[in-house]
């Protein structure tokens, strides 16, 4: 196995619940997406989380670092909510010896005109060539987390 994905929910999954009116994290759309790109990454899904980033909380970060660190796998991949990546990339940030790259999309992976599936295809690059640490694949950028930021009135993420 090239890479491992963990998914943890956030907005890339969330599906519209009719009789909710709302929509809701749902099961991960990142298998859909690789397999319409035509990826050849020898690759392994596992879902940690449902969750929209902003109800995470440490014990959630905590099964996530537990996951990552106990993986054998040296490249990982993990969809998240956009809100707050950042805070789990700081928690995986003593984590040695992986190349960590996390990713998610400002709109659901099920809108024809969301980033998902180009932050998906930045985010398995980036884990085949960057240098082990832990690093955020949005908007056509690699962003390190300790000096990055998601600025929510531009609806992007962007350097400090």
């Amino acid at each position: 196995m090239d890479l491992k994905i963990f998914t943890v929910g956030g907005t890339i999954d969330k599906i519209y619940f009719d009789g909710k009116s709302k929509y809701e994290v749902g099961q991960p759309t990142i298998v859909k997406l690789l397999k319409e790109a035509g990826a050849t990454v020898d690759y392994e899904i596992e879902s940690l989380l449902y969750k929209d980033s902003l109800e995470m909380n440490d014990s959630d970060r905590a099964l996530i670092h537990e996951n990552v660190m106990k993986q054998t796998c040296d490249k990982i991949l993990i969809t998240h909510g956009t809100d707050t990546m950042i805070d789990t990339a700081k928690k995986l940030k003593d984590i040695e010896g992986k190349t960590i790259v996390i990713t998610g999309s400002m709109s659901p992976s099920i809108f024809r005109e969301s980033d998902a599936s180009f932050n998906i295809g930045s985010a398995v690059t980036a884990s085949q060539i960057l240098s082990p640490g832990v690093y955020i694949a949005m908007n056509g950028k690699i962003f390190d987390p300790l000096t990055s930021r998601k600025n929510v009135e531009k609806n992007r993420f962007e350097d400090l």
